[in-house]
């Protein structure tokens, strides 16, 4: 439903891992840095940095460290522009942080890769200068810790589907509400510590999840790097108690089979990589379009199986044909679905809307499938299908009133701050801390955020 014309200036601003130069730099005088890795796993890790200013104020700045093996390397890097030669490692400020006065801070971060051993990086030098600070051991992989009592996961347990809901392990029918991210290729900045803490204890949010795209610069230009950055969000969410739904975001080409091999990948490694997890929903494909719903099914009973060879009891969502409207953007209905439905247990249908765009028939569509087939509303808008426009708030009111009396759970697009409508915050939010504040929200993340934040009363008996 979204069309992504308007992010593809975005794309040209996305950090990654380059060797394209930051900055002019300028001398600093003193300089802190505080290097955290905040989750590892088999061969790969996610690391934060904070770099302090301890000196003059620096308009310009380069971050310089040296792995202390040989197989460690940044596999993808965000809030700076990143570089490797060797075991010396550049980070370098981009345009909107490049400036730091005295006394200030840049939080910065990457995904690496390691074989063997994993120890800290040696000698962090600001502009030349050598940095005090403290490096913190990596966590143990799988993490020990369970989520926070009280949390949507330590009160709901592994889900699963009854009938046409999405129970709990009490098997008792409920409603996930949350958000969805951006493409994380484009908006890696809006998703850190501070952001994830402001999701699960200011807006309350039960779920997270995380849009990673297989095509446009995502996914198919670093299997790996992708891979391993979804590990880390769904690592973030369950840190924080909320459920992760895995998104593989297939837009273009609409066709999933064009994407098989590479769906089966990475099915088999993120299943296998969080299988023990209580808090990971698979999504398998994200909006299905230009093509019918027997290569849509086709294409489910080929993936399925490649994840509960891994995880046999997470649920899994299955896109809908007419970007995943049940059939209806194509003039269709989910009489397809009702009558030839995926061989396969513990699924649920996915169904995308857009509010200004799609009303009262989308409605009644819904209101009659879900009777017959267990709906997750995986990812929706506040405002036009081509994810702009002004938010439509009674198209939105009735929308969230329906799925909170059918007890469909939803994730809004977007927790990001894309300059379109869609966006829960205003441009420019992400540079900051604050993810909660009326001052950062849109209308539309405003509104979300009222919806959202409500006391879910999860039942437990």
């Amino acid at each position: 439903m979204k069309r992504l014309l308007a992010l593809l200036a975005a794309g040209a601003t996305a950090v990654g891992l380059t060797t394209l130069a930051g900055p002019s730099a300028q001398a600093a005088t003193g300089c802190k840095v505080d290097y955290t890795i905040t989750s590892q796993w088999q061969g790969g890790f996610q690391a934060g940095v904070k770099i302090t200013n301890l000196g003059e104020p620096v308009s310009g700045w380069n971050l310089k460290f040296t792995m202390a093996d040989a197989g460690q390397k940044v596999v993808q890097g965000w809030n700076a522009t990143w570089s490797q030669s060797g075991s010396a490692v550049t980070a370098a400020g981009a345009d909107w942080n490049g400036a730091l006065p005295s006394g200030a801070s840049a939080d910065l971060g990457f995904v690496g890769s390691f074989t063997g051993a994993n120890p800290q990086p040696t000698s962090f030098t600001l502009n030349g200068v050598t940095c005090t600070g403290s490096v913190t051991e990596p966590p143990t992989d799988p993490p020990t810790d369970p989520p926070a009592t009280g949390t949507p996961v330590a009160t709901n347990g592994q889900l699963h589907v009854c009938g046409v809901n999405l129970c709990n392990q009490y098997n008792r029918p409920i409603q996930l509400r949350g958000m969805s991210t951006h493409g994380i290729q484009w908006f890696a900045k809006c998703y850190n510590d501070a952001s994830l803490d402001a999701l699960a204890e200011d807006w309350k949010s039960d779920l997270f999840r995380v849009a990673m795209y297989v095509q446009e610069q995502g996914y198919e230009t670093d299997p790996a790097g992708f891979t391993s950055r979804v590990n880390s969000m769904v690592d973030m969410a369950e840190a924080r108690g909320m459920y992760a739904v895995i998104d593989f975001h297939t837009l273009t080409p609409g066709d999933p089979n064009y994407n098989l091999d590479r769906a089966k990948t990475f099915f088999s490694s993120v299943a296998a990589r969080n299988a023990s997890k209580k808090n990971v929903i698979y999504e398998i494909a994200n909006e299905p379009n230009g093509v019918s719903w027997t290569a849509i099914k086709n294409y489910a009973e080929q993936v399925i199986p490649v994840i509960r060879a891994a995880d046999p009891d997470a649920v899994i969502i299955v896109g809908t044909r007419g970007w995943s409207s049940l059939g209806v953007s194509d003039g269709s209905n989910e009489s397809e679905v009702v009558n030839n439905p995926v061989n396969a247990t513990n699924i649920m249908y996915a169904f995308h809307f857009y509010a200004a765009s799609h009303k009262d028939n989308y409605r009644a569509a819904v209101s009659r499938a879900a009777s017959r087939l267990p709906l997750f509303v995986s990812e929706f808008g506040t405002v036009s299908a081509t994810g702009g426009g002004a938010m439509d708030r009674t198209s939105s009111v009735a929308w969230l009133d329906l799925l909170d009396q059918l007890k469909i759970s939803y994730a809004n697009w977007t927790y990001s701050d894309a300059n379109e409508g869609s966006a829960a915050f205003k441009p420019g939010t992400c540079n900051g801390s604050d993810y909660s504040s009326s001052g950062v929200l849109t209308e539309s993340g405003a509104l979300i955020k009222s919806r959202i934040s409500t006391t879910d009363n999860f039942p437990t008996s």
